[in-house]
């Protein structure tokens, strides 16, 4: 008895610019190895109104409404962020082609889309596991999907006055942070929003949370590593009353004086590594360490 076809799920970014070429060639590759792939109705529509590509889904999937044997995601990292959000409880395994810039996440560059693939019918790859938060409300009215890959940030609105955010760690008092806002980080989103505001680099492998103050009121509030197994509660006063929830970017206001719950989810994302690619490598590409700084150029 014939078995059945491995299954494609396909998301992409409908507004970014797209090499076409790429798109064409990796559903022809799942094609000529004999699988099916599924596409996001809005990409879909983008790929075959916008730009008049010629493609025959085996069909089209909306919100989670989606079963497959793998995910591909084609962007930069916050396609792959939305694509795990939707996929991730499914424990279907993400394959991250790089359309966009830095690419943490979605590693695989345009031009080896077509041999990851190959590798994947071929079962030349391997999985990585990465941990995720999930964050609640104690009103238990939160509209953003509440599981996060790389963090959850509760923030001040637009050009509001910092807020105070008071922090316990299972019950315990931490701190009041005064500032523009805090990230709670998973080693994944250690490379991102995190990073940018100071945090340290996180190993994947490492079952940590990172506390990141943003632009905090005194210079001794640093980044705090915790455990993943404890509960975090942030509870915010604001002048304007009222501030944001970020979760992995999808943002939602909040009123002043609910209490943001943050743990480890009870799910891990898959992530489809080809067998060539180390994450320390992949590190030093994209931080540019041991690159030597380009010299100033001076005005003729």
């Amino acid at each position: 008895m014939a078995s059945n076809p491995i299954r494609f799920a396909i998301f992409g970014n409908e507004y970014s610019p797209l090499r076409a070429g790429t798109v064409t060639d990796i559903l022809r590759a799942i094609g000529d190895n004999g699988a099916e792939y599924f596409i996001d109705r809005p990409y879909y529509e983008y790929l075959t109104t916008t730009l008049h590509l010629d493609i025959q889904p085996a069909g089209v999937f909306s919100g989670t409404d989606v079963e497959a044997d793998f995910a591909v995601s084609l962007g930069g990292d916050g396609t792959f962020l939305r694509a795990a959000s939707r996929v991730g409880r499914k424990n279907i395994p993400i394959l991250g082609v790089n359309m966009g810039h830095l690419g943490f996440l979605a590693d695989v560059a345009p031009e080896e889309a077509s041999a990851a693939i190959a590798d994947i019918m071929m079962k030349k790859y391997r999985f990585v596991e990465r941990s995720v938060i999930e964050a609640s409300v104690d009103d238990g009215h939160l509209a953003v999907n509440p599981f996060a890959l790389n963090e959850v940030a509760v923030l001040k609105r637009d050009n509001a006055s910092m807020i105070s955010i008071r922090t316990t760690i299972n019950g315990e008092y931490l701190t009041t942070y005064k500032a523009d806002g805090l990230i709670v980080s998973t080693p994944t989103g250690s490379t991102a929003y995190s990073l940018s505001n100071g945090g340290p680099i996180i190993v994947p492998s490492t079952d940590v949370l990172c506390l990141t103050p943003v632009a905090p009121h005194s210079l001794n509030i640093r980044p705090i590593v915790v455990n993943d197994s404890v509960t975090v509660e942030m509870s915010v006063e604001s002048r304007s009353h009222n501030f944001l929830i970020a979760v992995d970017g999808r943002s939602e206001k909040l009123r002043e004086g609910t209490t943001v719950t943050i743990r480890r989810a009870p799910f891990n994302i898959h992530i489809v590594k080809r067998l060539s690619k180390q994450y320390y490598k992949n590190l030093r590409e994209k931080m540019m360490w041991g690159k030597a700084p380009q010299s100033l150029s001076s005005d003729k």
